[in-house]
């Protein structure tokens, strides 16, 4: 079973469309919602483990310009 994550995604002033566009093109990302609320974004994201989410999000995302602050939560069941 793939280790799937929610990612709350807050982005600095006018890049959140690029962002958006940014994520969309990583592998794992299975969606990309542009939101209201105290966030921006929120990505799901699914891989084989839960390391491979982490380097997704270290490696991955915290690369991206515009994003100010992640907050991942992990599926324990569906």
């Amino acid at each position: 079973m793939a280790t799937r994550a929610y990612i709350l995604i807050e982005t600095a002033v006018g890049t959140t469309s690029e962002v958006s566009s940014a994520l969309k093109e990583m592998d794992m990302m299975k969606t990309v919602d542009t939101v209201t609320g105290p966030f921006d974004i929120i990505a799901v994201a699914e891989a084989d483990d839960l390391p491979s989410i982490g380097d997704l999000i270290s490696d991955g995302m915290h690369g991206i310009p515009g994003i100010v602050k992640t907050v991942t939560c992990l599926s324990v069941r569906s």
